[in-house]
């Protein structure tokens, strides 16, 4: 089965801040295969912005290549503002490619952070992402 999921930013600096978490697994099935990326290039240029940041130390080579294999397995879809309330409104972008890419395929968007997006059974933490590919 194929699994198509916009991944947040807190997930991706989780992921490589501990290499044994859940949000490391995420990153992990996205670059297997396993999980298909949903992207623009809003959310490229974030992820880069974000790994890049002195405090969180990523060689930036590092964070380089990982861009670079995720915009090579990504899917690009453009995102539709949407009448939700977003508390943060920098998170718009997240919610709105979800639910763009939902009206043709069963997407998720996966966060760190549940409160920052409407409650929807497709938005899920790392943890329900994993259970969900192990069904």
């Amino acid at each position: 089965m194929k699994y198509f999921a916009v991944i947040d930013t807190n997930v991706i600096v989780s992921a490589m801040l501990k290499n044994d978490s859940m949000p490391a697994l995420v990153l992990k099935e996205v670059l297997v295969g396993n999980i298909n990326l949903l992207v623009n290039e809003e959310i490229l240029n974030e992820y880069l912005e974000v790994l890049s940041r002195k405090k969180f130390h990523f060689p930036i080579d590092y964070v380089i290549n990982l861009i670079n294999e995720l915009k090579k397995q990504a899917i690009y879809v453009d995102s539709t503002p949407t009448e939700e309330y977003m508390p943060d409104p920098d998170d718009a972008v997240f919610y709105e490619i979800v639910m763009e890419a939902r009206k043709e395929v069963d997407a998720y968007l996966v966060t760190g952070n549940l409160k920052h997006f409407p409650k929807k059974a497709f938005v899920v933490t790392p943890k329900e992402m994993i259970e969900i590919l192990n069904k």
